[in-house]
């Protein structure tokens, strides 16, 4: 077993590619969040004030329930968190897993895919939710980004 767990939530396919990339790279596990009531197109239009993910993200205790069971991490040293940025933040949906896992003894990294967005604000809603331990955290958009991040944060 791998000692390094990617875990991650994609809906557009970004996200997925980006933490296949990681994965591949680090020779780490990789899992996929997924959410237990699927999000439709329309779900996810933010230009709709009455989509789906538009209520959730203006809702800080909005918990979006995932599908299945989450991995066990106990063989795991490092687990490496992807997601995409939505109206600034992790999707809701990480809330509820991480507030499902226990990763105070791991080393926690944690990137992310937006078309904008900075990892700032995202890197301290995860400090929040996981306790206060360093997190490396990075908005990265393709192999070179990947590769620079890994190299500077000392996971690789």
């Amino acid at each position: 077993m791998s000692k390094t767990l990617i875990l991650y939530f994609s809906k557009t396919g970004t996200t997925k590619r980006v933490a296949e990339a990681v994965a591949s790279r680090l020779n780490a596990d990789i899992y996929s969040i997924e959410e237990e009531d699927t999000y439709s197109h329309q779900d996810l239009d933010w230009t709709l004030a009455s989509s789906r993910a538009n209520k959730e993200q203006k809702d800080s205790k909005c918990r979006p329930a995932y599908k299945g069971k989450l991995p066990d991490l106990s063989g795991y040293h490092t687990v490496i968190i992807g997601h995409p940025i939505w109206w600034g933040i992790p999707p809701r949906i990480l809330y509820t897993v991480l507030e499902d896992l226990d990763l105070s003894h791991k080393k926690v990294a944690a990137f992310a895919t937006s078309g904008g967005s900075t990892y700032s604000v995202s890197q301290d809603e995860i400090k929040n939710i996981i306790g206060p331990q360093d997190i490396e955290g990075r908005v990265l958009s393709g192999q070179n980004a990947v590769d620079k991040w890994l190299t500077e944060s000392g996971l690789l």
